[in-house]
């Protein structure tokens, strides 16, 4: 079993920055992709951006530019700063982690852009 415990969100204006945190603990592999999707209201969830198994990134395009993920392995984090944050990116952001053929998920946290 793999826990996942997000950070960061919260209420930012038009044009700012909020930075995310997701810790991954307990049976850990090395072996896996990690990332975060989002999840706004009347809408599927969508991918954000996310770390391949090959340790490349991919990323949204309507986020492409102004996101940037990181991971730090010896901790097993995956960070994701959010600039030039616009109200469309208002969402639940949740983070997930696939590995040995299954897929875990965060609580999620809300981001809002709104002035």
């Amino acid at each position: 079993q793999v826990h996942l415990v997000e950070s960061g969100g919260g209420l930012v204006q038009p044009g700012g920055s909020l930075g995310l945190s997701c810790a991954a603990s307990g049976s850990i592999f090395s072996i896996y992709t990690m990332g975060w999707y989002r999840q706004a209201p009347g809408k599927q969830r969508e991918l954000v951006a996310g770390f391949t198994i090959g340790g490349s990134t991919k990323y949204a395009d309507t986020v492409k530019g102004r996101f940037t993920i990181s991971r730090d392995n010896a901790k097993n984090t995956v960070d994701l700063q959010m600039n030039s944050l616009k109200p469309e990116d208002t969402a639940v952001y949740y983070c997930y982690r696939d590995q040995l053929g299954k897929t875990y998920w965060g609580q999620g946290t809300q981001v809002t852009v709104s002035s």
